[in-house]
């Protein structure tokens, strides 16, 4: 199969990149949402297939020992997160960019495996303060779990000159609006 192009979203957790990968999909036709694996228990109106694809520990690390991942990640203790090497092929054989909404080292171990097929955004948040903010106001984390999210945002915060494009989330439009031109232009490049 041929290669095809790639887009890639990153930030840390709450920084908004889902809210532009929205935005991305309802006006580019062209660009299909990679559907990334996940062993994390499923949420109140997700379903399987269209928000992850589900599965057990078990299963994943059975997936990881036969090479179906282009990248994976233990998050957290036992959770893992991972992007199938079927799911971008299908994407690419229905002509269109996948576009990959991932943690930021599997967004780095995708860009180094296909450098020159890769565009890689960082969404960056106004401030550290900010994010803790949008993190808590989502309600859906403990305490402990705020913690360790804001510490490996700092971490990932840390890396962000390692992408192609940062974008800062100050204003979700304006944010929008420049990951679309950022995405435009590379898809349009030989």
């Amino acid at each position: 199969m041929a290669i095809g192009k790639i887009i890639i979203l990153t930030a840390p957790s709450g920084a908004g990149k889902s809210s532009i990968s929205y935005h991305l999909l309802e006006n580019n036709e062209w660009l299909a949402f990679s559907v990334s694996a996940a062993t994390r228990e499923k949420r109140k109106g997700e379903i399987d297939g269209v928000h992850y694809y589900f599965m057990s520990p078990e299963e994943f690390r059975e997936k990881v020992k036969n090479n179906e991942f282009l990248e994976w990640e233990m998050v957290y203790k036992d959770n893992y997160y991972g992007t199938l090497r079927s799911e971008i092929e299908r994407i690419w054989a229905e002509g269109k960019t996948p576009l990959l909404d991932i943690d930021v080292k599997g967004a780095i171990h995708i860009e180094q495996e296909y450098p020159n097929n890769t565009l890689s955004i960082f969404v960056q948040p106004p401030s550290i303060e900010v994010l803790e903010d949008r993190l808590r106001s989502r309600g859906t984390e403990s305490e402990e779990k705020i913690q360790t999210r804001m510490s490996k945002a700092a971490y990932e915060i840390s890396l962000r000159d390692s992408f192609d494009k940062i974008i800062v989330n100050d204003d979700l439009d304006r944010a929008c609006a420049e990951a679309e031109k950022a995405i435009t232009q590379f898809v349009k490049q030989p």
